[in-house]
């Protein structure tokens, strides 16, 4: 492991908002960019490449991805970003196009480093009382855990606090986080020296070149690879995003695939299949947010599939966002 380097882990914020006013229209969509570029420069970080669609906007970040819909906000941020530094002014923002917060998530793996965190970040404790210091009164149905597994430096941290409890929903999310990639793999998300070429169509190579427009070819893609290495690309297929972060440098790779699925959707675990298998892991965590169990199980042997074994499966419930399943999965040669 090395010493140092990059943090591949992000932190993903979920902010959902209502109106009194029955006719919502693009909702927070009318943000305009300076805006959003003002909240970005609080996290520390920017935009690197934009697509939308009739349902919502997707934002490559230099540091991961942010995602608005008319009634919500999904921001996932890597490295050294100060993530929770943009709760408030998100909820500042949407009351002037008179949105209220009404249900909050913020969900994160163990950092690879997370000596080189800054505040808000030191700690979950830090995160949690900030958390709680920056968010209205009403949205009191809070709970903040830390889900184990046997793995003991993978673990997945969970805040989630709304107006009223959880019920219900068709939609749910899926979080994978992957360790230790196959170095060859990793390495087709490096660039060549004086490559002639800018991040989009560098981006463009590397996702052709590694089969990520393969895992739902249903899905317009938005692509970018840094430079000298690294990867990121949303996904937008009607109104569901996915995405796909690389941190590809050897001792502290690192991969991440995001998307939301729907319980009358059947192929969810097949895209977690297909995304594993573009970087052989040799850790592979799942953590899934309000799905059926069938679904989980559905993900282990998608999972298992590629000769991994599953180490752990772990769950909690939330009033604020229903159950969080928390799955690790090693290579059969790894051992806990």
């Amino acid at each position: 492991m090395a010493v140092s380097g990059f943090e591949g882990f992000e932190k993903r914020l979920e902010l959902e908002f209502s109106c009194h006013d029955p006719v919502i229209g693009i909702g927070l969509r009318e943000l305009d960019f300076k805006s959003l570029e003002q909240v970005l420069h609080l996290v520390q970080c920017t935009v690197v490449s934009a697509l939308g669609n009739q349902h919502f906007d997707s934002y490559v970040l230099s540091e991961s991805s942010l995602f608005v819909y008319p009634t919500k906000i999904i921001i996932k941020t890597c490295g050294t970003t100060q993530l929770l530094k943009s709760v408030q002014p998100f909820i500042h923002l949407a009351r002037t196009l008179n949105l209220h917060i009404v249900a909050l998530r913020y969900t994160r793996g163990s950092f690879i480093f997370p000596q080189a965190q800054p505040h808000p970040h030191t700690s979950f404790h830090e995160e949690v009382v900030y958390l709680e210091d920056n968010i209205p009164a009403n949205l009191c149905y809070r709970k903040a855990s830390v889900i184990p597994s046997k793995l003991t430096s993978h673990s997945w941290h969970v805040f989630s606090a709304a107006v009223v409890e959880y019920s219900d929903d068709i939609l749910y999310t899926v979080e994978v986080c992957m360790t230790d990639l196959d170095q060859t793999l990793a390495r087709k998300f490096f660039r060549h020296p004086n490559d002639g070429k800018n991040g989009d169509s560098a981006g463009r190579e590397m996702t052709e070149a590694t089969g990520i427009n393969r895992i739902n070819p249903n899905a317009q893609i938005c692509d970018f690879a840094f430079d000298p290495c690294g990867y990121s690309m949303n996904a937008i297929d009607g109104d569901r995003y996915s995405t796909i972060h690389v941190t590809p440098e050897d001792g502290f790779s690192y991969a991440s695939f995001e998307c939301v699925g729907s319980v009358y959707d059947g192929d969810i675990a097949d895209m977690v299949k297909k995304a594993v298998k573009v970087f052989c892991p040799g850790t592979v965590s799942v953590a899934t947010t309000s799905a059926s169990n069938d679904m989980c199980l559905r993900m282990k042997n998608a999972v298992e599939q590629l000769g991994m074994k599953c180490r752990s499966w772990s769950m909690d419930e939330f009033p604020a966002a229903g159950t969080v399943v928390f799955q690790t999965f090693t290579t059969r040669r790894n051992r806990i």
